[in-house]
């Protein structure tokens, strides 16, 4: 298992969600809502997104870690 960087930009981890099929369904105030079929996820859209955070938005879209690092 890899690990994954302390400092993700939002926009890098949305680009890589975008990647595996997700698609901006709206942004709320700083979060932008992503969407592919059932699966729905929100991305903060701070400075870094920090990685606990970053695994709870891993989960929620069902992707491994080493599948993320992939997209990356």
């Amino acid at each position: 298992m890899n690990k994954l960087s302390r400092d993700l930009k939002p926009k890098k981890v949305v680009k890589a969600l975008g990647r595996a099929g997700f698609e901006v369904d709206h942004i709320t105030g700083s979060h932008y809502i992503l969407r592919k079929g059932d699966l729905r996820t929100s991305v903060p859209y701070h400075k870094v997104v920090k990685t606990g955070t970053l695994r709870a938005i891993l989960n929620q879209c069902d992707l491994s870690i080493d599948e993320f690092i992939a997209l990356i």
